[in-house]
């Protein structure tokens, strides 16, 4: 190894432990909402009004219920979908967690416009990257360029399933560039042949691709990753940390899209709303180590038993009130996100892609149609 190679590695390894205090990198579905304290304003792009997106989830949703909501979000006037990939849900109340690939093929039999990308898919364990190549090259064909894929670091909770030991945080990050590595090379059509530090592909090319490139977006929580994001298609992040987007623009990422989550329980009842959340995503209130370490919903639900409602309602928006969502969204767009999209706890799906239908997006897209940025 190179004193370069020694120093870029110190370089990020100090990174992830200032970001990450037992140095493990986020979960690869963003879930904080507009209520976390780690949301600072950085200069804005001029991008004009951003896109709105419905989060599909998982985690609490069966396959059928989820093709569904894509269609009805369609209907609605979303412009995208980003659903989670997951093998197990964070904890057992949400209920579901069905294979990722197929739902897609469903949507994309149901869909006719809206975009839909995963939020976000790991490559590094259980699943090898030539797989993934080929799952997003046919999701991507299937949807005639509405597709892109998401990719991160994951959590124990879905690559331990496969019984392997958990990698450290740099391990996992550069196990994710060579895996993007891989999956890009399959995309162009060429045959790969690959020997590398963590995976060996031999004579695999990809003879079902879409007409146009897949985009790929890295999901990022540490200047690190934020780089990495710069090198591909743009950036998935759970909120305008100055640090993580001065890292992602001066890697070459000021131009590259940048999409964000604001995590929502919508119901006129302000109280059940609440309730709702705290049973649904109590994990919310632990921290990205936590998170990406613990390996069952077992587990989850034991380390939250003491997590209460109230709590619970400071990072996820709760009740009935659009001026609230509207507030966040500004947040983001003030921080250069162009794509943000919703997601809706608890099983008032339908009901909330109605509000959306009716008043929620008209009043987001009139706010940035018609406020200075």
């Amino acid at each position: 190894m190179t004193a370069e190679q020694v120093r870029a590695d110190e370089r990020i390894d100090n990174e992830l432990e200032a970001t990450f205090p037992a140095s493990d990198p986020p979960s690869s579905t963003p879930i904080v909402g507009a209520g976390s304290p780690s949301i600072r304003e950085v200069p804005a792009r001029e991008h004009g009004v951003p896109k709105f997106g419905f989060a599909l989830s998982s985690e609490e949703n069966t396959p059928m219920a989820l093709v569904r909501q894509a269609v009805l979000a369609e209907e609605a006037g979303f412009d995208f979908l980003s659903i989670s990939d997951h093998f197990h849900p964070w904890v057992p109340a949400q209920g579901n967690s069905p294979f990722v690939w197929a739902v897609i093929g469903g949507v994309a039999a149901k869909t006719e416009r809206i975009m839909l990308g995963t939020g976000v898919t790991c490559p590094i364990l259980r699943n090898h990257p030539a797989i993934i190549a080929q799952a997003a090259a046919t999701a991507a064909a299937m949807m005639e360029g509405r597709f892109y894929l998401g990719l991160g670091t994951g959590e124990a909770l879905n690559e331990q399933v496969i019984g392997v030991r958990w990698p450290s945080a740099r391990e996992r990050l550069e196990r994710l560039k060579e895996a993007i590595e891989i999956i890009q090379s399959l995309f162009t059509g060429e045959k790969v042949t690959h020997d590398g530090r963590f995976y060996t592909v031999s004579d695999a090319r990809l003879f079902t691709r879409p007409a146009s490139r897949v985009k790929v977006l890295v999901a990022a929580a540490a200047p690190a990753s934020a780089r990495l994001a710069a090198s591909v298609d743009g950036i998935i992040a759970t909120g305008p940390d100055k640090e993580l987007f001065e890292a992602f623009e001066s890697a070459g990422g000021r131009e590259k899209p940048r999409i964000g989550q604001i995590t929502v329980c919508w119901d006129e009842d302000e109280r059940r709303a609440k309730e709702t959340a705290r049973e649904q995503w109590p994990e919310t209130m632990l921290n990205w180590d936590s998170r990406s370490a613990i390996p069952t919903p077992e587990i989850f639900e034991n380390v939250t038993q003491k997590v209460n409602a109230d709590d619970v309602a400071e990072r996820i928006l709760c009740g009935a009130d659009a001026g609230k969502i509207v507030e966040a969204a500004q947040k983001y767009v003030r921080a250069g996100f162009d794509h943000i999209y919703l997601h809706q706890v608890g099983a008032r799906q339908e009901p909330f892609i109605e509000v959306a239908k009716g008043e929620l997006l008209r009043g987001l897209r009139e706010t940035f149609a018609t406020s200075p940025r």
